[in-house]
């Protein structure tokens, strides 16, 4: 369109019956553009949506253990791990302690660090399996495919 001054900048605009938008006010002078500002919005929100599509959603899956969960159940706890890892989710997997279970704080991390290891090929470990209140909890991310 051209440089005017700010006056007839304006002046243009309201010729144009277009708004004057301020794209750079920290510029030495300020860079201004003609156009229609509804419509700028517009396509700037339908940019920020396609971008929002685009992203990665982190899905965090869950898996609880007792401190003394036996062979079936971890066998049968470990392959649905093993599935979501597959699918690309990241893992929670946290032993809770009920009552006067906590005294076995011991063999809860031991289970959880012998999954963190079968699941090895699938996943990394994340967080180490840490104690928080009457939980012991684990993350495993998901390794990437290249």
């Amino acid at each position: 369109m051209g440089v005017y001054p700010i006056t007839k900048a304006l002046a243009k605009a309201q010729e144009l019956e277009l708004d004057l938008v301020e794209i750079s006010p920290k510029a030495a002078p300020p860079v201004c553009k003609i156009m229609d500002y509804k419509k700028f919005l517009y396509e700037q929100k339908k940019r920020d949506k396609a971008l929002k599509a685009k992203a990665t959603k982190v899905v965090v899956k869950e898996i609880r253990f007792g401190p003394q969960t036996d062979d079936h159940d971890y066998e049968f706890k470990k392959r649905h791990a093993e599935k979501f890892l597959k699918d690309g989710a990241k893992l929670k997997a946290y032993v809770f302690f009920k009552g006067r279970s906590i005294v076995y704080k011991d063999q809860g991390e031991i289970l959880l660090l012998r999954l963190a290891q079968e699941l090895e090929e699938l996943g990394k470990v994340e967080q180490m399996p840490k104690l928080e209140g009457k939980r012991m909890t684990m993350f495993i991310a998901p390794k990437t495919k290249k």
